[in-house]
């Protein structure tokens, strides 16, 4: 049997760096973020001597064994279900297929509930903590997209295979040998491949999970990610379809008589662009998509725009929502003044909804995730940005985002891929983090708290 390095007793003092990391495209789901919080310089002993017990535990290293032996077999899952598009809203067939193999490795009364998800538990002893283990169904790739899994130079490539179809394979390895090596937790597991992660998908699928589960007591999260990263933050975001109306008209004949709707649009997007936001908490804004008009000699009687703005703290983002609203409307009155006349108007309609937050950096979870790393020889990097564990951050409930193993590159493009050499490390580290949360029975107690369950 082979030992890992996280087998030795580390000093409950480990350190660890606060570091952030620009994982990803501006697009991704892990796009860049400032340092979010001061990271402890140390574990509590009682996290500490939690991760010792595992680690040291023979049933534990065999259990570590069994991801690194069912690593080949995960990896034909993972070209599987990347082979089944999920564009957003229409994951059902990869939501079917997950749900297959969830039932085939044991969880029977698995289910695929009334938003989409796939959900299904795996009890625990009783009395410990639920805890939500998870990875997002969908991609940002349309229907009709080539999804054929192509391999050259050690990396798969295929749009959506590390994002996030890696971590559904990695669920679906710790299942296996959870299942195989007859391993019970503590705490109960909640299994979860989630709908509505990607693009307007407005985290759909896990603000179901937390409106229905509300004995939720945290949740571990897998997407693609460096070793030893951990997303304590979740970036708000709201954005707006904005649309202009007026009554148009020959741009010779009409001219001087009714307001254009670009003209009124432009107006308000060179307000926008001067609209001022702090660069801590990192607080942006942009006009993502512009449209209207019928012709070239026409005064445009309609137009529209799509406006993205974000934030690391819900306070700045409202701050810079009511400057752009604001300005959506000073340009409104000047483009009416300008021709005398008050039948120009916008309307403003929110698209998408992502409330944001943090998971203290001194919280047990985020504890637990830096000794699980400092076990496997990785210096921990918090850092923030927009994903499922948004919406229990914003909860109040302790939730992360970490690595299920691999070396992603090409996020949200057709060259997207994965080196899943050794990708088995992440898995096994992944998963300790995990077993350290809920406890193992003759092994660990379970250091996630349970909490009050919310009311509906």
């Amino acid at each position: 049997m082979s030992r890992l390095p996280g087998a030795r007793r580390l000093a409950h003092t480990t350190s660890v760096a606060l570091v952030l990391a620009a994982l990803c495209t501006a697009q991704g789901a892990l796009a860049q973020s400032p340092p979010v919080a001061p990271t402890p310089t140390q574990v509590s002993p009682e996290v500490d001597r939690a991760y010792a017990q595992l680690m040291a535990s023979p049933a534990i290293q065999k259990l570590l064994d069994a991801v690194k032996a069912d690593h080949e077999r995960s990896v034909d899952d993972l070209k599987t279900l990347t082979e089944i598009e999920a564009p957003p809203f229409k994951e059902h067939r990869r939501a079917e297929a997950f749900l297959a193999r969830m039932k085939a490795l044991g969880l029977s009364h698995a289910k695929i509930d009334a938003e989409g998800n796939v959900v299904g538990l795996r009890k625990g002893t009783g009395g410990g903590p639920l805890l939500v283990v998870s990875a997002h169904l969908d991609t940002v790739f349309p229907a009709g997209t080539d999804v054929k899994v192509k391999e050259r130079d050690g990396r798969l490539y295929a749009p959506g295979i590390a994002d996030d179809t890696r971590g559904l394979s990695v669920l679906l390895s710790w299942l296996k040998v959870l299942n195989d090596n007859k391993v019970q937790t503590v705490g109960d597991l909640l299994f979860v491949g989630n709908v509505g992660e990607e693009e307007l998908g407005n985290l759909r699928g896990m603000k179901a999970i937390f409106n229905e589960h509300l004995d939720i007591d945290g949740m571990v999260g897998l997407e693609p990610s460096p070793a030893g990263s951990v997303l304590v933050l979740g970036t708000a975001s709201h954005r707006y379809e904005v649309t202009f109306q007026g009554p148009g008209g020959h741009s010779f004949g009409a001219f001087g008589l009714v307001p254009s709707a670009i003209h009124g649009m432009g107006r308000a997007i060179a307000k926008i662009a001067d609209v001022r936001t702090p660069s801590f908490p990192k607080t942006t804004f942009t006009v993502g998509t512009v449209g209207g008009g019928t012709s070239v000699n026409t005064i445009a009687p309609d137009a529209r725009m799509a406006i993205d703005i974000r934030s690391d703290d819900m306070a700045s983002l409202l701050e810079a929502e009511k400057k752009i609203l604001a300005a959506i409307d000073e340009a409104v009155t000047e483009e009416n003044k300008r021709w005398g006349v008050t039948s120009l108007s916008a309307s403003t309609k929110l698209i998408g909804d992502r409330p944001g937050g943090r998971t203290p950096a001194d919280s047990v979870i985020v504890e637990a995730a830096t000794r699980a790393n400092a076990a496997f020889g990785h210096r921990t990097l918090l850092r923030g940005g927009s994903t499922d564990a948004n919406v229990p951050i914003s909860l109040g409930i302790p939730a992360i985002i970490v690595g299920g193993g691999g070396k992603a590159s090409g996020a949200h493009s057709l060259a997207e891929s994965i080196d899943v050499t050794d990708g088995w490390k992440g898995a096994q580290n992944s998963l300790v983090t995990v077993l350290g949360l809920v406890g193992v029975q003759g092994v660990s107690p379970a250091l996630l708290p349970k909490r009050t369950a919310r009311t509906k």
